[in-house]
């Protein structure tokens, strides 16, 4: 399932990349770092380059915006040939978020954030604009974070933090080098799905380096799988690459399990989600709620907050005795975002015991999913892998799409 795929219509922001020929030699004795590579990178589409450390995938994604210059071969960026241009000039139409934000700590949001506009020449009033754009978008309150230091966020606000100065000139191109492999699964996760959600607004062309094969299926619209010098085993969509191997060695990449790996094409969005739960406000009263419950012969109410996000699961017995239903309940420690890939629901149907919480555009409750949904999704998934011929590997092309 291609990420962008599903909206043919929106308008592509984003330009086609051409990698020629493309070698990277360092002096010294230390060898080839990359060898020969040649790939047509699409615009708009969401390109991963996944493959073990130390196989060149990094530093075949820094020649792009030469932070490492190539030693031979050409790379165009929307059919202009990037080693004609001013290296800094480059980089300041091309994003680009690495792992930890790399954000400045004498800085404030505001002035990571604006600092690519401010490079540029942009006036101090529409810097500040898209400042406070940006930070929406990636789903942060510039009200609340706008003055911060670095110090003050969390692993997972910095990450937000550092999408959003990397897109803040709005360039065509955004380079993503292992951006979200410092923090915990869970802002792993959430990470992933808001990354997906702004692909589908803004149609950037992407290229994200992981060494995450299922990060590279959840995220991806086309997989170029690494071997040693950056060598191209297999370039091709998510789904054809889990179906058809090209060789013993991209098997070996995707592990066991391959028809499993199937839920990670599948999203949230795509089943039907299970009736909405009771819902409440966190200021209305423990009483009220608790007779709702009752009149519709229901256990729990989901508590939300003024925003609509989800915060809590009480149990119509816990209600007794609270004053507030900020006191009352469960805190919700996992949920999903209709964004999420049903392995995401799952792992979240399992840590929170029966079903999960689904989240929408900012945070907002959509509704639940629950195991019996996500378990019949699987045993259709397994008859239909069970029912397909065996295919034998193929060779690998490095000239692009097999």
């Amino acid at each position: 399932m291609a990420t962008t795929a599903e909206q043919p219509d929106a308008t592509v922001s984003g330009v086609d990349i051409h990698l020629e020929r493309l070698c990277k030699t360092y002096p010294g004795g230390h060898g080839v770092a990359v060898d020969d590579v040649s790939m047509d990178i699409p615009a708009g589409e969401i390109v991963i380059f996944v493959g073990p450390s130390g196989c060149g995938k990094t530093t075949t994604m820094k020649m792009i915006n030469r932070l490492i210059e190539p030693t031979s071969g050409t790379i165009t960026i929307g059919g202009q040939d990037t080693l004609s241009l001013d290296p800094d000039k480059l980089r300041r139409t091309i994003g680009y978020a690495i792992q930890q934000a790399g954000l400045f700590p004498h800085m404030t949001v505001a002035q990571n954030v604006g600092m690519v506009p401010s490079l540029l020449g942009w006036s101090k009033q529409r810097i500040a604009a898209r400042v406070e754009e940006m930070l929406e978008l990636v789903g942060l309150d510039a009200g609340e974070f706008r003055d911060r230091y670095p110090r003050r966020l969390s692993g997972g606000q910095q990450q937000r933090v550092g999408v959003a100065r990397a897109l803040a000139a709005d360039p065509p191109v955004l380079l993503m080098d292992e951006p979200f492999g410092a923090v915990d699964p869970i802002t792993r996760g959430n990470l992933q799905d808001e990354l997906m959600r702004l692909q589908t607004e803004l149609r950037k062309t992407i290229v994200f380096v992981t060494h995450d094969f299922d990060e590279a299926v959840k995220l991806g619209d086309r997989i170029a799988v690494l071997g040693p010098r950056s060598t191209i085993l297999q370039y091709d969509t998510p789904d054809a690459i889990l179906a058809k191997p090209s060789c013993d060695t991209v098997a070996g990449f995707i592990g066991a399990g391959a028809s499993l790996k199937q839920l990670t094409l599948k999203r949230v969005r795509d089943v039907q989600l299970t009736e909405e739960a009771i819902t409440a406000r966190c200021d209305e009263t423990p009483d009220e709620i608790r007779r709702q419950l009752e009149e519709r012969g229901r256990s729990f109410a989901l508590v939300l907050d003024d925003r609509d996000r989800p915060q809590r699961w009480v149990h119509v017995g816990q209600l007794a005795g609270v004053a507030t239903l900020a006191e009352a309940g469960k805190p919700i420690t996992d949920w999903v975002t209709t964004q999420s890939t049903l392995q995401d629901a799952l792992e979240a149907i399992l840590a929170e015991g029966g079903s999960a919480v689904v989240t929408k555009e900012r945070g907002r409750y959509a509704g639940t999913i629950d195991i019996h949904t996500v378990m019949d999704t699987i045993s259709h998934l397994r008859e239909t892998h069970d029912s397909t011929p065996a295919a034998a590997p193929n060779s690998a092309s490095a000239d692009g799409p097999a």
